[in-house]
């Protein structure tokens, strides 16, 4: 790792969620104490990659003018020269389940770490069996899910666990609520995902609602660590009406409590989305219902993923009207905690935030970060360093009751 030319590539800078990462890398990107950073930008596309550089010219930052590189998905060998090169890859280049794979694999060939922003559990769970044992063996690091999936939810479960007494048993129930514009590459995402799911893909061990985890996921035998079950109902907390969020969220979270002791020896976690009104809720269902209808049909779908594409996004000034806050409701025995995880524009700005900082944190924080290795949750792979950042970056982590 020491003798590799780039702390970071970013690979899709000139899409629209890569390019406010590459934004944020030139404003921010120094380690907490001054270190400068060495870094690139990746894609097929020189042209466009050079149109995006001399923007960033123009923004200054604490960070040098990233070098270009060449590489492309459909080319290998392209790929693990610029793996080679790095310390750490971030992508942004989705759908995952569609073009994710040859970046991992180029990672594991080339001794990179590797962090992306999907949501597709379709995708991870593929990654995960595929690159994980050898990437546990190269002690390398193989991060999903970088972005407002699952960031916010996996570290704001943590946080939420740490006020509550770690002898007993935890249940949490994590609440959405989020104002924003979808990301055309989420949106494709989940039309893919949605796809997987009326496939029948099979899901993963660490998706089991089993009673205990596996030796896979480092949990020694004695804890537990399961799925809490959540309904459609009022809830006063969040003054709204709330349903489950069958977002790959919960998996994540679930996983990093079987790698951290700091969740307890019998843990809980379920999720939900704030709806507000009862007939938004209704509306909202029939809409999703339509939605994965369409996506299981070959035509439909198409038809799904032209009405918005990977690269598109709102501007700026819709962007900074848009905001997330995750409610977490916390109890362990009689002792109840209510905390709440917040932030700014969920798709885009905190989504490219979080991923760079997750890539600054990988990138220079590695002597503090936990000893795991292998296809990694996020709390898992980076622990309190990245929450540091997270919280200096100006995601509120706060116990509101």
């Amino acid at each position: 790792m020491t003798s590799k030319k780039f702390d970071i590539v970013l690979f899709g800078a000139t899409g629209f969620t890569g390019a406010l990462t590459a934004e944020y890398l030139k404003k921010h990107g120094k380690k907490h104490g001054g270190e400068q950073l060495s870094w690139a930008m990746a894609g097929r596309d020189l042209a466009k990659l050079e149109a995006l550089a001399l923007r960033l010219e123009t923004l200054g930052g604490e960070a040098p003018q990233p070098e270009l590189l060449q590489a492309q998905l459909g080319d290998a060998p392209s790929l693990e020269s610029m793996a080679g090169q790095a310390r750490v890859v971030a992508t942004t280049v989705g759908p995952y389940a569609r073009y994710g794979e040859p970046v991992v694999a180029a990672c594991v060939a080339g001794g990179a770490d590797y962090l992306d922003i999907t949501g597709e559990p379709e995708f991870v769970s593929r990654i995960r069996r595929a690159y994980g044992p050898e990437a546990e063996k190269k002690q390398l690091r193989l991060v999903s899910c970088c972005g407002f999936d699952s960031i916010p939810h996996d570290f704001g479960a943590l946080f939420t666990a740490r006020q509550l007494p770690s002898d007993q048993p935890i249940r949490i129930e994590g609440i959405v609520s989020a104002k924003g514009t979808l990301s055309g590459g989420t949106w494709q995402s989940a039309v893919e995902a949605m796809a997987g799911m009326g496939r029948g893909a099979k899901r993963p061990n660490h998706n089991s609602p089993n009673a205990k985890g596996s030796k896979a996921d480092g949990q020694p035998s004695a804890r537990k660590v399961r799925p809490l079950r959540t309904r459609v109902r009022y809830e006063s907390k969040v003054k709204g009406w709330i349903c489950p969020m069958p977002t790959i969220d919960p998996v994540i979270v679930l996983r990093s409590a079987r790698q951290v002791e700091e969740f307890g020896p019998d843990f809980r976690y379920g999720h939900s989305m704030r709806i507000g009104s009862l007939p938004r809720l209704v509306a909202g269902g029939a809409l999703l219902g339509g939605v994965f209808t369409m996506a299981q049909l070959p035509p439909t779908r198409k038809l799904l993923l032209r009405m918005r594409t990977s690269g598109e996004g709102p501007d700026a000034q819709t962007r900074a009207k848009s905001s997330f806050r995750v409610t977490f409701l916390g109890r362990a025995g009689d002792q109840k905690v209510i905390t709440e995880v917040r932030g700014g524009d969920p798709g885009y700005g905190e989504t490219s935030k979080m991923l760079a900082e997750s890539a600054l944190c990988m990138a220079f924080d590695r002597d503090d970060l936990p000893a795991r290795f292998g296809h990694l949750t996020p709390v898992a792979a980076l622990g309190d360093p990245l929450l540091q950042r997270l919280q200096a970056a100006g995601i509120e982590f706060e116990s509101v009751g």
